[in-house]
């Protein structure tokens, strides 16, 4: 009796408001809550490689392995759930018949979180918390315990032939990212019905609080952050709660997230969707007014990032005793950096850096790309020199002076006797003056040179001291 129905929901469902039931890609996930089964489908591949086997191969997730045939952008959809209270969650996916009247889907899937964005889970740096690809043995698959067999979920084992894993333990507000996905058995891109079920402790307490039902209000989806180049993003009203009862849509952008709006992009019955296209980042407003003249409205914001652009390096404290610098960048995404092929950083300021030629690498964190190594010049001093001949730290000179414009270096002692003069052609002090040895003792020096400053050539001094050793 049950397959009956699941059945006649399939069909009503393969009938009716189709593009409201589903979303292929991540960024367009549909948020759901536990109060009612979601009766939906998938209908083919998205646009974003949101697991993309070519480039993600270590998760033991869905890769393609050595199954070439298998597919895991076909036939996908993507769902976004806020816990509203901590506790137990799982859920069931089960195969539902198709057009057919016979089952034609083989549901895999992947969930991500907590608190993961699409972009990390494109680029493989959010790894999945639950997976399962096994063949099913049962018309379920899922998280907790098969409703059909009394399987309990288990820890992932690569082979275990496990088609539950364990529960989850949520805390509240927490979100999570659920890939379903239809392994290997058409390819054709017709719709293939499914029903997606929450379950555990905390749905039997309540399924009205286990999970954030007001998300749905949000039926735009949560806020995207895009690369700029990427394929465009679709903004559905049918995904409100009206579904397919709408009388009239307008669609509306502030491009500055300002609170004003700029422009009204699309306004009518039919204009049920909304094409956003790369690089146009804004936030986009949506009203709907139903047949029963009530309305319905929700917003989104949608962030394109580009590759990093070097602004410049500042170099802080420049000739101080320690090298430090702050790396700029034009744009305003969320960047990380690398000096000289060291370890990522979130800090564009780097602390003692040696003087001389030095490369930074700057990545884009929402996964729009990184720079090559870029070379930047650090000019320093020697803390020391010991003039003793053995052809170590023998001779004493600003160490990238050659790049610098007219420098000029003069050498104090501490009474400020002027000592020896410096230019890019000068091998360096010896440690004389006038040909005697001066003893062991810090020295002064002044540095003068013009830098070019947005085109002005400004003159710039630095003074500060180092050590003669004997």
């Amino acid at each position: 009796m049950r397959n009956q129905f699941w059945y006649l929901c399939s069909l009503f469902l393969l009938t009716v408001g189709l593009q409201a039931q589903n979303s292929p890609d991540c960024r367009s996930a549909i948020p759901v809550c536990a109060d009612a089964p979601i009766l939906s489908f998938a209908d083919g591949s998205g646009d974003i490689d949101d697991f993309d086997p070519d480039v993600i191969t270590q998760s033991g997730c869905l890769e393609k392995g050595s199954v070439s045939s298998a597919n895991i952008e076909n036939n996908t959809s993507w769902y976004v759930f806020r816990a509203g209270t901590r506790g137990q969650i799982g859920f069931d996916i089960e195969s539902l018949p198709g057009t057919s009247g016979t089952i034609t889907a083989e549901w895999d899937f992947a969930l991500y979180g907590p608190d993961v964005d699409c972009g990390s889970i494109s680029n493989g740096t959010a790894q999945p918390i639950r997976c399962n690809y096994e063949v099913n043995d049962t018309d379920f698959t899922g998280i907790g315990v098969n409703p059909e067999n009394g399987q309990v979920g288990q820890p992932f084992l690569t082979g275990s032939q496990n088609t539950y894993d364990e529960w989850l333990i949520v805390e509240e507000g927490e979100i999570y990212y659920l890939l379903i996905n239809n392994f290997n058995t058409n390819f054709d891109g017709d719709p293939e019905p499914f029903s997606l079920t929450f379950t555990g402790y905390s749905v039997d307490q309540d399924q009205n609080t286990a999970l954030d039902c007001t998300l749905r209000d949000e039926f735009l989806g949560l806020d995207i952050v895009a690369c700029e180049g990427d394929p465009d993003i679709v903004l559905s009203a049918l995904n409100s709660p009206a579904g397919p009862d709408i009388a009239n849509v307008t669609w509306e952008v502030d491009y500055d997230d300002d609170g004003t709006i700029d422009a009204v992009l699309a306004a009518g019955p039919a204009e049920t969707q909304l094409t956003v296209t790369s690089p146009n980042s804004g936030r986009y407003f949506v009203t709907i007014i139903t047949n029963l003249a009530t309305t319905i409205t929700d917003d989104i914001l949608i962030t394109f990032y580009g590759i990093p652009v070097l602004d410049e390096v500042i170099i802080l404290d420049e000739l101080s005793d320690s090298n430090n610098i702050e790396v700029v960048v034009l744009g305003d995404g969320s960047y990380e950096y690398a000096i000289n092929g060291g370890e990522f950083q979130d800090s564009p300021i780097f602390m003692d850096i040696p003087p001389g030629l030095n490369t930074v690498i700057i990545n884009d964190k929402n996964g729009c790309g990184f720079t090559d190594p870029l070379p930047f010049l650090v000019v320093g001093y020697p803390k020391f020199f010991t003039p003793n001949g053995d052809g170590i730290h023998d001779a004493w000179n600003i160490l990238g002076i050659e790049t610098l414009t007219d420098p000029v270096v003069f050498i104090f002692d501490r009474y400020g006797k002027l000592l020896k003069q410096l230019d890019e052609t000068t091998i360096g002090w010896d440690g004389t003056f006038n040909g005697r040895p001066m003893p062991s003792s810090d020295y002064w020096f002044r540095l003068e040179y013009a830098r070019d400053e947005q085109g002005v050539v400004v003159a710039s001094t630095v003074r500060t001291h180092f050590t003669l050793k004997r």
